[in-house]
């Protein structure tokens, strides 16, 4: 019993994804969306995504038809149904809905298709021009958060620590040149030290790797 509920508390899982596709580019991803390993776990990931798909579509048709029928009109939609009996009951079935009990519903059905069940937030390193760091956004119908900072204006890159409640959190954070408050990388997930070090580590040898490759010549 005190597995399940620490298990039910804990926070989710946080997997680190690195992509670097040319030597003066870099990419990292911080994402709480759960990734699957084998096979079954793939399969089962696709069909939950048909699911929500198909959740929605129906939620959508069947407001539709609803507004059909409340107008005197027939529900075209339900013209695939089989037969003439199912059809006359699907008409009588929205007849008995009432729009303060369906509205609701379908809209809350709706929110639960769209609403996204994970975090995603990121950091781009591009050798020359900047940094962009980018927070993904609750559902899959807005763009993310993102913020690009010029190189010419990035002082430093460091860890730090803060408080959180009443726990010690680790932090990267990124000091621009003219302003008072420090940029945070990843803030809504504030990942665990150990990600944190990868990433900083990547971030200023991406950076600051033809200045490291010059000192060392001179």
């Amino acid at each position: 019993m005190l597995a399940l509920l620490q298990r039910l508390t804990s926070p989710p899982a946080q997997t680190l994804t690195t992509l670097q596709p040319t030597p003066s580019s870099i990419l990292f991803t911080v994402s709480t969306r759960p990734v699957p390993r084998t096979l079954p776990a793939h399969v089962l990931y696709y069909i939950l995504i048909l699911i929500r798909i198909l959740v929605g579509t129906l939620s959508i048709v069947t407001l539709w038809a609803k507004w059909r029928v409340s107008q005197g009109k027939e529900p075209a939609l339900l013209i695939c149904a089989p037969g003439e009996t199912t059809e006359t009951w699907l008409v009588k079935l929205l007849e008995t809905l009432q729009w303060k009990y369906l509205a609701p519903g379908a809209l809350a059905v709706l929110w639960g298709v769209i609403r996204r069940g994970y975090t995603e937030e990121s950091l781009t390193i591009l050798r020359g021009l900047g940094v962009q760091t980018s927070t993904s956004s609750s559902t899959f119908l807005t763009t993310p958060t993102t913020r690009f900072i010029p190189t010419t204006s990035i002082q430093d890159i460091f860890i730090h620590e803060a408080f959180k409640g009443f726990e010690v959190r680790f932090y990267l954070a990124i000091v621009v040149e003219g302003e008072e408050d420090v940029v945070v990388v990843f803030p809504s997930l504030l990942p665990r030290r150990a990600i944190l070090e990868e990433v900083w580590r990547g971030a200023r040898a991406c950076l600051y790797e033809v200045d490291n490759k010059t000192k060392a010549k001179t």
